[in-house]
């Protein structure tokens, strides 16, 4: 480990050399490049260099404690150095970390997709539930976020809904929610009080750019029709619902949000290059990880994540066995300390795969 760090300290010199040389601007892109390299390896090379500085501060206490008449003295540098030879194992910790493998979408904006599942009007309004928690929680990281499909219910529940999360790191702070959400309440409409189940799917994909995701005119069919809404009733009268079917995938793909036709249409790709850099990006990450289990769990939609106890006010993670009660501050968008908990808990076990 200490090789691969000496050599993203060298490295991290040459790219200095090479950014401040009298002719680094005569190739912008070369530069550009360059400039997002160095800025990847500083944290680790500083906190590389803050190792090596307490390796030299312990090695020089432990020569003078060895050398030292006095036996005060000779404790003082003795204890020194003991307390470097903590802040060395202590660093070495974080060092770990900071080279285990980076998601390369962590960065990017996502597409997030929240469906009804069983349950009926109940499932809906949950979704919705789900829907409202979501925008909060973007709304206080300064995400922003876009509606490209809503299919609501006659009693305001969401059948369906897609949201484009623009902003640094909007996937990193939502990669966590794809899966299967339950909730656990008495309905409005349950006339003997009796508590009902029912569940909603939340999917979670980076967004695709264009350039990484090259989708064949024979590889499509779009077909445009009438927007519809609750109750079956025509929300436009002229024909701006877009349907993209991609073939090779079999994903399919509706926006009609927008009045405008063309809108819809940009969306529509937008939502339709996300899907398809996950299908195949996905299935890569199946084959490097078929032998890693993540305590997070696969992030399959297919699979219970959380359950939303209303009556015991409890939200349970069951990836990581972790309860909290306070579930109307959850559900009204604070959901940092859950999303902070599955983070480490990934981290740890991919210390945990890479020691075995």
């Amino acid at each position: 480990m200490l090789t691969k760090l000496q050599a993203m300290k060298e490295r991290y010199a040459l790219l200095g050399e090479q950014l401040s040389a009298p002719d680094a601007l005569s190739d912008m892109s070369v530069w550009q490049k360059n400039s997002k390299e160095q800025a990847e390896l500083r944290e680790t090379v500083e906190k590389y260099d803050e190792y090596l500085q307490a390796e030299r501060e312990m090695q020089d206490a432990f020569a003078l404690a060895e050398s030292e008449t006095d036996a005060e003295m000779r404790k003082l540098f003795s204890d020194e150095a003991y307390a470097q030879k903590a802040r060395l194992a202590e660093l070495l910790g974080e060092l770990k970390i900071l080279l285990l493998p980076k998601d390369k979408n962590d960065e990017r904006s996502c597409i997030l997709e929240i469906r009804a599942g069983t349950g009926g009007e109940e499932a809906a309004l949950f979704a919705g539930v789900l829907s409202r928690m979501y925008q909060n929680y973007c709304a206080a990281h300064r995400l922003r976020v876009e509606t490209i499909e809503l299919s609501e219910t006659e009693l305001g529940g969401i059948k369906e809904a897609v949201y484009g999360v623009t902003g640094v790191g909007a996937y990193k702070l939502l990669k966590y929610e794809s899966g299967v959400h339950r909730v656990q309440r008495v309905p409005a409409t349950e006339t003997q009080g009796r508590i009902h189940t029912s569940a909603a799917t939340v999917v979670v994909l980076p967004e695709a750019e264009e350039v990484e995701v090259e989708i064949n005119d024979k590889d499509i069919r779009i077909d445009i029709f009438h927007s519809g809404g609750a109750g079956g009733q025509n929300v436009n009268k002229v024909a701006s619902a877009v349907r993209i079917t991609h073939f090779p995938t079999g994903i399919v793909v509706t926006c009609q949000d927008e009045r405008s036709q063309l809108k819809n249409k940009e969306r529509a790709f937008k939502v339709l290059r996300s899907r398809i850099y996950d299908f195949y990006n996905g299935q890569n990450a199946k084959e490097r990880e078929e032998n890693r289990r993540s305590m997070v769990g696969s992030g399959d939609r297919s699979e219970r994540i959380r359950t939303y106890n209303f009556p015991q006010s409890r939200v349970t993670d069951h990836r990581i066995g972790l309860s909290q009660y306070n579930l109307e501050a959850f559900i009204a968008g604070d959901i940092d300390s859950m999303v902070e908990a599955l983070a480490i808990a990934d981290r740890e076990a991919m210390l945990a795969s890479q020691e075995n």
